[in-house]
């Protein structure tokens, strides 16, 4: 009997955990179950139960094996197999073409974090950069919370994230970690057994994080910037803020407190629907707790005013000078610890300047040819899909469709799966997960760089990321010193240059702790702005801000898609508990536990439209409609929906998923998918 061996390696998937693993390998090309590995400190032996079963993706039956050329009408799923070689030279001749009619612009590369490996993820911009397509605008996730955070911290970081379990009250808001990020509930369930920590979440509807707090705070969807600005109010006059320490840390601007002044609870409450005592209380638990610790997520973020909304609640330990104390302050991501030079893996060194930049999130307008996105500059005609799937994943999902029917649009997909963007692709390549290439990584959620090495031979005809990115550069023509590299010596360069161990020592350690001491990560030597001080009046052209709407202090910014007779719900896409994005939506195992797409509707909301539990709804705004049937759900305002999952097009009745009835307008101040945006009108089937 062959003795199985344990590999340890990264998970890839785009979750801030990033969490260490432990692999079963078999043999060569076999692994068994994933375990969470007991010497990562933030891991420490605890993983998600769809990466723990990942057996089930990697030897799928459905992975795609070989190349494939369309030879039916896009979207119909009709391919015959044809040699890589046939293939890269097929997709190399288009890309050539278009470039000679419309200019190297046409050619837009898009890519997403179907892997979060910088190599395998990063590497196809060094054949954007150099060949000088189309730029792409990375917005679809981070677009909005990246700014609201950094507008008054200065920089995606925070307290360490260890430091949950030293708190005596923590407050999760807007990130559903039961689901989305598990490890975060190990750290809250050692701080409530030492130290008898309370949890409150705060969240629009009752996650399964919300069904295990002490305290569930159900604001309405987009409304959290007011709940934090009348949070202030209070802890401003009930003496909770501490004046010592904003008169040393942050701007402190005139006026700041008269602004507070008429952001009352009362005037809280009309916005997010929750009672003036409920808001006064959390309030009052919040000042009262020395070690309170805000795990703050991506939630929030997507609405249209996510930006504002990251930025109020960002402004609560600065105003009561919790950042002092162990155990307390705020934690959101920790993407701005790391130094990893990225300039040959993405050929930075090649950047042109005036290259047009497109936004992903708009990928329908931009396929469809909006004047407001493409300008003056040619048509996308020619494409390379990696590691994302727009068709199922990105607003607008008719549009998106739309623009993927066109004729005239030559479409090359390097996927895992016959994803339904495969489905419209003109070629398609196998892909190999990441067990089967190597990669390195950083801790969105912790403060480790992670070596992520390959542990079994690739499926089938399977080829990474950096393969293809090579292959294919050879034949367009792009010259750059990192087509000429494997993927471990482009890692090896980078770790070199940022002064990090090598592959080999990181091959013996495991992952590099980057975690900053107590008093940087506490900002007490000062906040990475250019004057030290935390932003309460952030300067939001610093960061790149392009709209003229963000407001001036912390506030609730009025640019949601509010509720009206016509559309009197409010619709949330969220994520699924076994899905993450549409990574596992082809897994029998996820699939079956998720069992279909289902409305969540209010008892009293789906009375009132003569709908009862397993009933079919149409649900719809001017984007389109979607046919879903719903269940009876109490844990939400009665105004507010939520369908959890991206499940395919397909898995609807209809074939219209549910992105159709998200928008693609660019929340301010850079751009960004409001997925938990939409208003909606529901009715009986």
């Amino acid at each position: 009997m062959t003795e199985i061996q344990i590999v340890s390696t990264v998970c890839p998937h785009d979750c801030p955990s990033q969490c260490g693993l432990a692999v079963e390998k078999i043999n060569a090309n076999t692994i068994g179950r994933i375990h969470g590995a007991k010497d990562h400190r933030y891991t420490a032996g605890v993983v998600c139960a769809k990466v723990a079963r990942y057996a089930e993706r990697v030897h799928s039956p459905d992975r795609l094996k070989t190349p494939l050329r369309r030879t039916g009408v896009k979207g119909e799923g009709s391919f015959e197999p044809l040699s890589w070689d046939d293939a890269l030279d097929e997709i190399a001749e288009q890309f050539l073409k278009a470039e000679q009619r419309h200019g190297a612009e046409s050619v837009w590369p898009y890519n997403y974090a179907g892997t979060m490996g910088r190599v395998q993820r990063d590497g196809i911009n060094r054949l954007r950069h150099v060949k000088k397509y189309s730029g792409q605008k990375r917005t679809i996730c981070t677009g909005l919370a990246f700014p609201g955070w950094s507008a008054g911290i200065g920089a995606v970081r925070g307290g360490s994230p260890y430091e949950m379990a030293d708190a005596d009250l923590i407050v999760i808001w807007g990130t559903n970690a039961v689901s989305t990020q598990v490890n975060v509930m190990q750290h809250v369930a050692r701080a409530r057994k030492e130290r008898g920590a309370k949890l409150i979440v705060i969240d629009p509807y009752r996650t399964p994080t919300a069904e295990v707090a002490d305290q569930h705070i159900a604001l309405k969807p987009g409304t959290d910037g007011a709940l934090a600005c009348a949070m202030m109010n209070v802890l401003w006059e009930e003496g909770f803020a501490d004046e010592t320490y904003m008169g040393e840390f942050t701007d402190a601007p005139e006026g700041f407190r008269q602004h507070l002044s008429v952001r009352t609870p009362a005037w809280a409450s009309r916005i997010t629907g929750l009672a003036e005592q409920e808001i006064i209380d959390f309030a009052r638990t919040y000042g009262r707790t020395e070690r309170a610790f805000l795990r703050v997520g991506f939630g929030m973020s997507r609405q249209r005013n996510g930006s504002a909304n990251m930025h109020a609640v960002s402004c609560l330990p600065s105003l009561t000078g919790k950042w002092r104390h162990k155990g307390s302050g705020a934690f959101f991501g920790n993407s701005a610890i790391y130094d990893l030079s990225k300039v040959t893996i993405e050929g930075l060194d090649a950047v042109d300047p005036s290259v047009r930049i497109l936004d992903m999130s708009r990928i329908g307008p931009v396929l469809t040819g909006d004047k407001q996105d493409i300008g003056d500059g040619p048509p996308v005609s020619a494409m390379i899909i990696q590691s994302t799937n727009p068709v199922t994943v990105a607003p607008e999902g008719n549009k998106v469709r739309e623009g993927f029917l066109r004729e005239d649009l030559f479409v090359a997909v390097h996927e895992q799966f016959m994803t339904e963007t495969a489905e419209m692709a003109d070629i398609v390549l196998p892909a190999t997960t990441f067990l089967e290439h190597d990669d390195i990584y950083v801790g969105g959620g912790h403060s480790y760089l992670m070596l992520g090495p390959q542990v079994i031979e690739p499926f089938a005809e399977a080829r990474s990321n950096h393969e293809v990115v090579c292959g294919l550069a050879k034949r367009v023509g792009a010259e750059h010193p990192g087509f000429d590299m494997s993927a471990l010596e482009l890692i090896e360069q980078a770790l070199k240059v940022s002064n990090y161990p090598d592959v080999a020592t990181m091959r013996q350690k495991k992952w590099h702790d980057c975690e900053p001491d107590f008093r940087e990560a506490h900002f007490l030597d000062g906040f990475p702005q250019p004057d030290g001080k935390f932003r309460f009046a952030p300067d939001w052209a610093s960061i790149g801000a392009d709209h003229a709407v963000m407001p001036p202090l912390p506030d609730h910014l009025e640019v949601i898609e509010e509720t009206s007779d016509t559309h009197p719900f409010r619709l949330m896409a969220t994520p699924a508990r076994n899905f993450l994005n549409s990574t596992f939506n082809q897994v029998p195992g996820s699939v079956d536990r998720e069992k279909r797409p289902t409305l969540l509707i209010h008892p009293e909301a789906a009375d009132s439209l003569g709908l009862g539990e397993g009933d079919r709804a149409r649900v719809g705004n001017d984007r389109g409609e979607v046919l879903v049937p719903v269940r009876l759900f109490d844990g939400m305002q009665k105004e507010v929906v939520v369908l959890e999952g991206i499940w395919p097009n397909k898995a609807f009745e209809g074939g219209v998923g549910i992105n159709a009835l998200t928008g693609a307008d660019a929340g301010p101040p850079n751009g960004g998918a409001a997925f938990h945006d939409n208003a909606v009108w529901v009715r009986a089937a």
